[in-house]
């Protein structure tokens, strides 16, 4: 309808309306004059009173004598009077009405009526009896007539449309409100959940996109808490249809994937429930909820669009036009479709009325041809989402399931009994395994059945720690309630009747057939083809309406499938198991033993069938057969098979099978695999309890052939899930084993989590690391109580970011390394803030190498002085302190709830004035000090007596103290070697001398002398520590030792304790330290510094830096220009584990740090680089510590 022809219909509208109102003031008119010519006793009310006495009303002119003095009838004339005031009064009552409802018709038809919608609805609601309700649809009946007669034949269905909407919608709610149930149970009739109180919110991300998923389905739903941290946007239900803000249009087709039994189901039928109880969505006008599994059956027919709508929604056949409306179309279980879904090929339709096949009518929907103003909502498994053209869908979300604090909630919410809720919990949380599992909904319910099980019989079962184990359980748990239900048994009587048996065999027979096919969803024909009777099949849905399940489609045609893909590959697992040991018939391979031979099933068939099965989930496309791999060989492990006796003719502890089976198994996942099949051969070695699972993938990702760097989602799961379900190897987690780098703690944060020490040094972990650590900090779940995060780039952002967590009731963080993670005092007002806290767990602080200065440590001196502070152990190495950090912490001694045992001041430069500060708290009684480090600190003889006097006073205390790297001078050492509370070994005075008296590093010189013995033969000594290269060999000796391929040479001495020496250079050189074991000759890896695990070097160049270990290169841009002539510094602490190098100018510029437990001495190491240089001069020369540039 144009506009033109709009306001035309509304000025007829309008001219009706004018209409009424002549008649309504002429009807005032005569009312009037009729109370003027009646008497009182004339009116209306006394015309009824009359009237009620019975009496017959006289049309004469007679009057009878008797009634001379008072008529008893009224005269004609006056009747007449009586009639024309009534009908007067009628017609301004009809008037009245019919105005008041032809203006809200008229805002019916306004063009902007669906927005508006929302308050006409309101108004046609006005009037909630019955009788209100007929006498509007009388008048829209006549209004239509009226309408067609002026020729408004568009308004008139246009009217009829509109105001049938409300009595449409509160039909269809009323319909869908049987959604509030939830039926589970044994039978059909079932125990009725309501929905509302059993729904739990499930953890729904925004983002993503439609693209093909076709790993297999465990793969996905092994990934748990890792996503969350992942920072992804998430979302609630209702949110799912706001509109995007970035998007200038509104969202129209959302896409929601998951895997199966993630809950998509559930949720569609929450949101249609929340609208058909007004509770969310009311901007839309309707709801219809689809399945693909019914569409299906109407695959060879056609309809219109609204046809396919009046044949669901019988409720809706009032409407004829839903464009006028905002409508929602739910399409649940694309992955179930068996439509063809050709949107390149189908015919382009728009008319809603113009009937063709389900097929096409979906195509031009979803591309938005036929009815562009529906919004539409598609669930799917993430492998079918490919089905449906990117550019169609304007959203995808994905349903993850269930988070740690929302599985908690579904069994409280599941088991009405705290006490039975709290026990199930307690037995799930005892098993890493369990709790992965689940993260899906179906896993949560199917855990809660088996373990009610349990705990109801008070049988001693071990807690399922596999999932065949745990689907095994669950079977025995139906076939007991089966038998319970209509045989009459006891539960504990034996549950493998001959009833159970052949329900059992058919299922298996129906589940391996159809998983061949690919088939989730059955029909008559698909039952028909395995040799099931259909009623047979009716039967055992009314029996194990938990495993298998029937539905009605449109024509009561019957539609079955199981409960979850998993039930179906178990039971299909389970028919293989048990037709090769019952018949000893190979389903995988068809091949039948003799009689003889499967009357006892050996070890060697055995093996075939698990290495057929192996090699059938290998060839099969896109894993399809992996779990079914899975469940198989778990069925193979005595305990399971334990379960199944009566099911089994025969068990068998074939301990041989299963070591080939293993090491099958381990042979293919050394070959040529994708890495989604050798980590599904993983999951399977888990199955068969084979306990070098971590060690094996472990091993796997070292040799290179599965790079962590480059890991899939499916992959990174995987690996989750394999960490976490071990059980093994999760006290310490170490990410450098697995992947040093953010992505991959990112990934691995569950791992984090679930160990109670994680190292995550030296992993380039940065300010997003931080937000997701501190997450699992605040986790009341998390098992963390000591954390690495040593030698990363965190600066003071991302320990803010840690520090907001640690002071959460929940954090229970003990140990916190941040050694040389670039902070400053900023970070120290952060860290004070949780040493006051008093939920504050925090026993050891490492603060090690960051430039906090003195202002940092009076910050953190705050908190240390708080009566809530319960830190015991505090290093404070290298961080630039002075005398003033001394007068501080000597404050903190001296406060009453000091409770530091331990303090490490080493490498500052703190003279002895600032020791004398600092033993002033010493002194103090409140000071229970054991471990005091004030190496490398520039103390004399002076500055030893004040710690010597000021710690006898606490004599019982001391345990250790280092005062290496010092002069303490020959009247220093004897004081304190006499000390008499003091053992031998209490006190550290090594390496000291009056070169410790110089600052910064430059007081751990030393002098060192370049090994000829070891030089390339192409490298000329100009000085016994200058060399040059040369493109002609020198006449040296031959030696072992000797470099034969790169230009290098070593140092003589090995070094252990702090070691500092500078380099000049000239050209393209590297300079670094290795093992007196290098090899020296072949020209690779293992003979080049750096490029081993066994050195570790710095490659200079006019332009850039670059770090280099066991081959692995860190590149590192110069930040100011070149100098022809330039000086390097070398900073060795064995000790400590670390090698730094420094750009000498004016300053030292640290350049980079490698981090290592060095085992054995390590050897200054320079090459020139040659092969890039050549016919350029190099140049490489130790520098005297008094040497100027």
């Amino acid at each position: 309808m144009n506009q033109c022809k709009e306001t035309e219909e509304g000025h007829l509208l309008q001219s009706t309306l004018s209409a009424d109102d002549g008649c309504q003031t002429r009807a005032e008119s005569l009312e009037q004059e009729q109370l003027k010519q009646d008497s009182p006793g004339l009116s209306c009310l006394s015309m009824k009173s009359q009237r009620s006495k019975g009496l017959p009303i006289s049309f004469t002119k007679q009057i009878p004598e008797e009634t001379s003095e008072v008529p008893c009838n009224p005269s004609a004339k006056q009747h007449h009077l009586d009639l024309d005031s009534i009908f007067m009064l009628l017609q301004e009552k009809i008037f009245t009405f019919v105005k008041s409802e032809l203006k809200t018709f008229q805002k019916i038809l306004s063009p902007d009526c669906s927005e508006k919608w929302r308050r006409n609805e309101a108004v046609l609601n006005s009037e909630e009896e019955e009788q209100g309700r007929s006498r509007r649809e009388a008048l829209v009946k006549i209004t239509q007539h009226f309408l067609r007669q002026m020729r408004q034949e568009e308004l008139a269905d246009c009217l009829l449309n509109r105001t049938s909407a409300t009595s449409c919608q509160n039909k269809l709610k009323s319909n869908l409100k049987k959604l509030r149930f939830l039926f589970e149970g044994i039978a059909k009739a079932g125990n009725p959940t309501l929905l509302n109180q059993i729904y739990t919110q499930l953890y729904i991300t925004e983002g993503g996109t439609g693209e093909v998923n076709d790993e297999h389905e465990v793969r996905q739903i092994e990934t748990t808490s890792r996503r969350s941290a992942r920072l992804e946007k998430t979302i609630t239900c209702a949110e799912i249809f706001h509109n995007l803000p970035e998007r200038d249009e509104p969202t129209r087709t959302v896409m929601t994937k998951g895997v199966a039994g993630i809950g998509k189901t559930v949720l569609t039928q929450k949101v249609t429930l929340d609208w058909a109880e007004d509770k969310a969505n009311q901007d839309i006008q309707f709801i219809f909820p689809f399945t693909f599994k019914k569409l299906n059956v109407l695959k060879e027919k056609k309809f219109s669009l609204v046809e396919l709508v009046y044949q669901f929604f019988p409720e809706t056949k009032g409407i004829c036009r839903f464009e006028e409306f905002q409508v929602l179309f739910i399409f649940d279980g694309l992955d179930e479709c068996r439509l063809p879904l050709d949107f390149q090929n189908n015919e382009i339709l728009t008319d809603v009325t113009e009937s063709t096949s389900v097929d096409v009518l979906l195509t031009n929907l979803i591309r938005g041809n036929l009815l562009p103003s529906a919004r539409l909502w598609i669930t799917t498994r993430p492998a079918a989402a490919s089905h449906i053209p990117p550019e169609c869908v304007d959203m995808v979300t994905e349903v993850r399931g269930f988070t740690d604090p929302q599985k908690e909630e579904y069994f409280r919410k599941r088991f009405r009994d705290e006490e039975q809720a709290s026990r199930i919990i307690s037995h799930i949380k005892t098993s890493r395994s369990l709790q992965i599992m689940c993260h899906i909904p179906i896993f949560c319910w199917i855990t809660a059945t088996v373990l009610e099980d349990v705990l109801k019989t008070g049988e001693a079962v071990e807690l399922p720690q596999t999932l065949t184990n745990m689907y095994i359980h669950f079977l025995v748990v139906q076939t007991k309630l089966r038998n319970i239900k209509y045989d009459g048994g006891a539960a504990k009587n034996a549950h493998w009747s001959p009833e159970s048996r052949k329900m059992i065999e058919a299922l298996g027979k129906l589940a391996f057939e159809q998983l061949q096919k690919g088939n989730l969803v059955f029909y008559e024909s698909d039952l028909t083809e395995c040799g099931i009777d259909i009623r047979e099949a009716s039967v055992y849905s009314g029996v194990f309406t938990q495993m298998f399940k029937e539905e009605r489609g449109l024509y009561q045609d019957k539609v079955f499938c199981f409960i979850h893909l998993t039930v179906q590959e178990f039971l299909a697992a389970l028919h293989v198991h048990l037709t090769f040991f019952n018949s000893g018939v190979n389903l995988l391979s068809e091949e039948q033993l003799t009689t003889q031979t499967h009357r006892r099933v050996n070890d060697k068939c055995s093996v075939k069938l698990y290495q057929s099965a192996v090699d059938g989930a290998l060839q099969s496309p896109n894993g399809q057969l992996d779990l079914f791999l899975r469940f198989l060989l778990g069925l193979s492990v005595h305990t399971n098979q334990s379960l199944l006796q009566g099911l089994l003719m025969q068990t068998t502890r074939a301990s041989q099978a299963k070591k080939e089976v293993v090491q099958y198994i381990r042979t293919n996942i050394g070959e040529n695999l994708s890495p989604e099949r050798s980590i599904n051969l993983f999951h399977c070695l888990n199955e068969l309890n084979d306990n070098s699972l971590v060690e094996e993938i472990q091993q796997y990702l070292n040799s290179g052939s599965l790079s962590a760097d480059n890991l899939s989602s499916a992959q990174w799961s995987a690996l989750v899930f394999i960490l976490v379900s071990s059980g093994k190897n999760l006290d310490v987690f170490d990410l450098k084993k697995y992947s040093a780098t953010e992505e991959g703690l990112l990934w691995l944060l569950p791992v984090v989590k679930a160990s109670s020490k994680s190292l995550l040094s030296g992993c380039n972990i940065l300010e997003r690391g931080c937000k997701c650590l501190g997450s699992i900090l605040s986790s009341k779940s998390s098992s963390l109580i000591e954390l690495d995060l040593s030698y990363n780039d965190l600066q003071d952002r991302g320990v803010k970011l840690l520090c907001a967590d640690l002071e959460s009731p929940q954090c229970k963080l003990e140990v916190l390394r941040l050694n040389g993670c670039k902070l400053s005092w900023r970070s120290c007002k952060a860290l004070c803030s949780v040493l006051r806290s008093q939920t504050s767990n925090l026993r050891e602080l490492d603060l090690n190498n960051n430039d906090l200065q003195d202002s940092g440590v009076m910050k953190l001196s705050d908190g240390l002085e708080s009566p809530h502070c319960a830190l015991k152990f505090l290093r404070l190495s290298g961080c630039n302190l002075s005398h003033e950090s001394c007068e501080a912490l000597a404050s903190v001694f001296s406060s009453p709830s000091c409770s530091l045992i331990e303090l490490d001041i080493s490498n500052n430069d703190l003279h002895d004035s600032g020791v004398k500060l600092l033993s002033a708290g010493f002194k103090s009684p409140h000071c229970k000090l054991e471990t005091l480090s004030l190496s490398g600190c520039l103390l004399t003889e002076e500055g030893c007596s004040f710690v010597v006097s000021a710690l006898s006073s606490n004599p019982s205390y001391l345990r250790k103290l280092d005062l290496s790297y010092n002069n303490p001078g020959d009247s220093g050492v004897r004081l304190l070697s006499a000390h008499p509370y003091w053992r031998q070994d209490t006190v550290r005075i090594c390496n000291a001398g009056i070169q410790r008296l110089t600052s910064g590093l430059r007081k751990y010189a030393c002098e060192l002398i370049m090994d000829h013995n070891t030089a390339h033969k192409n490298l000329c000594l100009l000085d016994p520590n200058i060399i040059t290269d040369e493109q002609e060999e020198w006449p040296y000796p031959d030696r072992s030792e000797r470099f034969e391929c790169w230009y290098q040479l070593l140092c003589k001495s090995g070094l252990t304790g702090r070691c500092y020496w500078e380099v000049n250079y000239i050209g393209l050189v590297s300079i670094g330290v290795t093992y007196i074991g290098i090899q020296r000759s072949g020209f690779s890896d293992k003979s080049c510094i750096g490029g081993n695990n066994s050195s570790w070097s710095l490659d200079c160049s006019p332009v850039s830096y670059s770090a280099w270990h066991n081959n692995k290169v860190k590149v590192i841009h110069r930040p100011s220009p070149c100098t022809v002539r330039n000086r390097v510094a070398v900073y060795l602490d064995w000790p400590a584990g670390t090698v730094s190098f420094y750009k000498v100018s004016d300053i030292l510029s640290h350049i980079h740090t490698f981090h290592c437990t060095f085992t054995e001495p390590l050897y200054p190491a320079f090459r020139i680089r040659s092969e890039f240089t050549y016919g350029q001069f190099n140049l490489v020369s130790l520098c005297q510590m008094n040497e100027e540039d």
